[in-house]
């Protein structure tokens, strides 16, 4: 029995076409963990400066990271934060005139910027027994996909 799984699908017939994707998801912290972060007072230094450098490398990278993503000539990005009490919300909006979506950008953007943040953070989360009991990345959701005609 032959097994044929497509690698890449076949855009080439595709029109180019304006496309525009936002994603969004949140960084569930301990209030003292969210003042350190607001008073800039974590020791591996900046968290949004750095979490925003990972969305946007992560966004830049996704073909690499998710295997059926096609290279995507990007033509704009942007990462924006916002707390919700002491939840982080990280939101990426990304902009490209190409033939398939760009969902997956922002998603990966969202992701690895919330990850970074939280791997900066980790120890001032972690409980007596190491865990991360009140610590978790969640909501992670496309809020707009548009695609022009």
């Amino acid at each position: 029995m032959k097994t044929e799984i497509e690698g890449i699908v076949e855009i080439g017939a595709k029109p180019i076409v304006a496309r525009r994707a936002s994603a969004t998801g949140l960084l569930n912290l301990q209030p003292q963990t969210a003042r350190a972060i607001q008073q800039k007072s974590i020791k591996k230094g900046d968290v949004i400066e750095a979490s925003t450098i990972a969305a946007l490398q992560a966004v830049k990278d996704t073909p690499r990271i998710i295997p059926h993503c096609h290279p995507i000539p990007l033509e704009g990005c942007s990462v924006s934060w916002d707390w919700e009490e002491a939840s982080l919300r990280c939101t990426v909006s990304v902009s490209a005139h190409y033939k398939t979506g760009i969902e997956m950008e922002a998603l990966t953007g969202v992701s690895a910027g919330l990850l970074c943040a939280l791997d900066m953070v980790k120890s001032l989360e972690k409980d007596e027994q190491g865990q991360y009991p009140n610590t978790s990345i969640t909501d992670i959701t496309v809020l707009e996909k548009f695609k022009g005609q």
